[in-house]
This record gives structure tokens, C-alpha cells and sequence, in this order.
């Protein structure tokens, strides 16, 4: 029995050995699940920045269309304000027009009074006359024939 103990130590160092080879195997284990939570953070964090990324672009693209929008009801607003000088701009020129014949008619009114008047005095002139030759007639009868 004085061997007895030789095969003791040796099953004790190996399982010694064992119990090394599972704690470096619970280690390696340990630090596999270690890299692999970090792993899976680090893949959660790409998927919520892949996310807001989206989500990102998303509102970009909601955006752009909203301006687009805008920018084509700015465009239809110029372009009723560019119809809306067009008529305003015929208008003027129409009421430039009436304005010049309202201009042609006044003179021609104004010719019209002047020839009007310019008749009146010629035929005052006449009747002018025409009370002198009768005055003149009656001064004559006074005087005439029969006033001796």
C-alpha cells in the first residue's frame, strides 16, 4: 500500500488538471459571452442608429415634400399675380385710350363752344346792325317828308 497513494496524487492532478481545463474553458466561456453581449450591444446600437437613420430621412423626405409643395403654390401664386398685372395692365391701357378720347372729345367740345360763340358774335353783329338801319329808318321818318 505504500504505492496506494501514487495513483491518488495522479487521478488528483489530473483531476486537477480537469478542473484548470474547465475554469480556463468557463474563462474562455466567460469572456466568449462577454464579446458576444458587447457583439449584440454593439449590433443593437448599429440597428437603433440604422433606425433613427430612417427615421431621419424619412422626416427629410416629408420635408422636401412639404417644400416642394410650397414652392409650387409660391409658383401658381406667381403666376395668378403675373395674369392678374396682365389684365391690369390691359385695363390701363384701355382707360389710356378712353382717356386720350375723352381728351379728343373735350377739344372738339371746346372747338365746337368756340365756333359756337364765334357765330353768337357774328349774329349780334348782324342784329347790331340791323337796329342801327332801323333806327337810321326811323330818324328818316321823323325828319322825312311829312315832319315839315
Amino acid at each position: 500500500m505504500p504505492n496506494d497513494h501514487i495513483p491518488l496524487e495522479k487521478d488528483r492532478r489530473q483531476a486537477e488538471g480537469v478542473r484548470e481545463k474547465a475554469e480556463g474553458s468557463r474563462q474562455d466561456a466567460e469572456q466568449n459571452r462577454g464579446f458576444t453581449e458587447r457583439r449584440r450591444v454593439s449590433a443593437e446600437s448599429a440597428r437603433s442608429e440604422a433606425e433613427e437613420f430612417r427615421r431621419l430621412a424619412e422626416e427629410t423626405r416629408v420635408i422636401r415634400d412639404q417644400h416642394r409643395d410650397a414652392l409650387e403654390t409660391v409658383r401658381q401664386e406667381q403666376e395668378r399675380l403675373r395674369r392678374a398685372e396682365e389684365v391690369a395692365r390691359a385695363a390701363g391701357e384701355e382707360a389710356r385710350v378712353a382717356a386720350e378720347a375723352a381728351r379728343r372729345a373735350a377739344m372738339e367740345a371746346v372747338n365746337a363752344t368756340a365756333e359756337t360763340l364765334k357765330a353768337t358774335l357774328e349774329n349780334m353783329k348782324v342784329v347790331e346792325e340791323m337796329r342801327r338801319t332801323l333806327r337810321d329808318i326811323v330818324a328818316v321818318n321823323r325828319l322825312g317828308p311829312g315832319s315839315n
